[in-house]
């Protein structure tokens, strides 16, 4: 007998359909698996062997054979286990046939029938949505996931038998319920108030924080670098509904989404060592799989002790912060992950760390080539670049912090609403001023005669390139908006 299920494979954010087709016939036992699998998907036949045997069901005396549609398409991941399962049941006629019609299955099955969670649901529900799909059967591992889609009735299971009862019609599998998406929470212990003295630093953070521009602080060790970077998300506004769903998804096919969590709430904060490859910061792998800066979609990456990069690693984020989207191109796959990002990097300005005061032990050559790691098309893609000065004993010293964290956010949310309103009437497309285009910084941005010259000896004495100019007048806007959106 002759069965089809159907499931998705993901590349990138983006799913295909695939057919499961399974043939059964008398003879002796074999299991054979066409279509581009690869060795996890191959390995299925040994987990539905098993997890069949665990409900009584023999396939010693059959000839299976799995094909799996469009055949020159790779298939990777566990996720079409359950699919493939389903449809070795209705090909021995242990289920209806036409029960598995116009529904999506997803899930890796354990040798004993239990369905175990894999990655990626939530877009792959996205798609399917979009394919005209509106039933799915996922584990109930993803179940909180795969509630956030609507349109889509997703039904959870916990083992290979409850999927078997509710395809005979003894017991339908319940509903996927959504669960309620907790508020962003503020870490106590990562507060602006903590930080002494540096005020342009502080001010430099809240800028960005406004506008959604990179910031590059360069000073000694104990500056306060690491400090004011690890604080950027207590000033940050929470995710809003379409974020949260976009950063979730990212999470979901990377596999780093906490379990039973439905829609992450905070905005992320990524730190990756700097030993971190270019494939760990832009994304890569087989299956392709998002990197750092995808990660830290609508959040922050921080890089700190940004020079110890390795050169490819540096190089391989100057597309991303320039476009806001990561392509990974390989010669079979392409994926297209968002990565718009606030990335923030620290640095010492030469290897010792104390050049310009009397403990440096650098040459200056050795502090040239240092520098020289930072190319000039990375540096003309961060918005504010700033130097610290070692903190002042009479800060450390005085009485009381500095502001709160909450006194700032407060400024940051009213900046952003006043960008959000200039996208809203129209007069803009982009939410966030380091995103504006150049035809919108003209219809954002009035110089009077006075700024117009400020602007232009700067450009003509800096030697500012065309990036530069424009980054100055977007930096210009958000400090407006800052001041109440003059």
């Amino acid at each position: 007998m002759l069965s089809t299920a159907l499931s998705l494979g993901l590349v990138g954010l983006d799913a295909h359909l695939v057919q499961v087709e399974v043939e059964a016939g008398r003879g002796p036992s074999c299991f054979h698996m066409v279509g581009l699998a690869e060795a996890s998907v191959r390995e299925a036949r040994v987990r539905i062997r098993s997890a069949l045997g665990a409900l009584a069901i023999d396939i010693d005396e059959q000839v299976l054979t799995v094909s799996l549609s469009p055949a020159d398409v790779r298939k990777v991941g566990s996720g079409f286990d359950l699919a493939m399962a389903v449809a070795v049941l209705a090909a021995l006629g242990k289920v209806p046939l036409q029960a598995l019609a116009n529904t999506v299955w997803l899930g890796e099955l354990a040798l004993s029938g239990e369905l175990r969670p894999v990655r990626g649901v939530l877009p792959a529900l996205v798609s399917a949505k979009r394919l005209g799909f509106t039933c799915a059967v996922v584990p109930a591992g993803n179940a909180s996931e795969a509630a956030v889609v609507s349109g889509v009735d997703a039904r959870i299971a916990r083992t290979l038998g409850e999927v078997v009862d509710h395809l005979t019609g003894r017991t339908p599998l319940p509903v996927a319920e959504r669960t309620t998406v907790t508020e962003a929470r503020f870490r106590l212990d990562c507060d602006l108030a903590d930080v002494r003295g540096q005020l342009a630093a502080r001010r430099a953070l809240e800028i960005a924080a406004a506008g959604g521009h990179n910031l590059l602080m360069m000073g000694p060790p104990g500056a306060g670098k690491t400090m004011l970077a690890r604080r950027l998300p207590s000033i940050l506004p929470p995710l809003s509904p379409d974020e949260a769903l976009e950063t979730t998804a990212v999470h979901s096919v990377a596999g780093a989404l906490p379990s039973g969590l439905g829609l992450l709430s905070e905005r992320p904060f990524r730190a990756p060592h700097h030993t971190a490859s270019a494939a760990a910061l832009a994304g890569g792998g087989v299956p392709i799989r998002p990197g750092e800066i995808a990660l830290a979609h609508n959040g922050c990456l921080f890089l700190d002790e940004l020079l110890e990069f390795s050169r490819a690693s540096i190089e391989a984020l100057r597309q991303p912060l320039e476009d806001g989207i990561v392509t990974i191109c390989r010669a079979r796959e392409r994926a297209v992950f968002p990565a718009r990002a606030l990335m923030i990097a620290a640095v010492n300005p030469c290897p010792c760390g104390y050049a310009g005061s009397a403990r440096c032990v650098c040459s200056a050559d050795r502090i040239a080539s240092y520098r020289s790691r930072l190319s000039g098309p990375l540096l003309d893609r961060i918005d504010i670049q700033m130097t610290l000065a070692p903190a002042r004993v009479v800060d450390l010293m005085g009485a009381g912090g500095g502001e709160p964290s909450a006194a700032v956010r407060e400024r940051v949310l009213s900046a952003r609403e006043i960008q959000r309103e200039r996208a809203r009437s129209g007069e803009t497309v982009s939410i966030l001023n380091a995103t504006l285009t150049t035809r919108e910084i003209g219809n954002t941005i009035v110089l009077d005669k006075q700024s117009e010259a400020l602007l232009r000896s700067a450009v003509e004495r800096l030697g500012m390139s065309a990036r530069g100019h424009a980054k100055s007048l977007r930096l210009a806007r958000t400090i407006a908006d800052l001041d109440g959106g003059g």
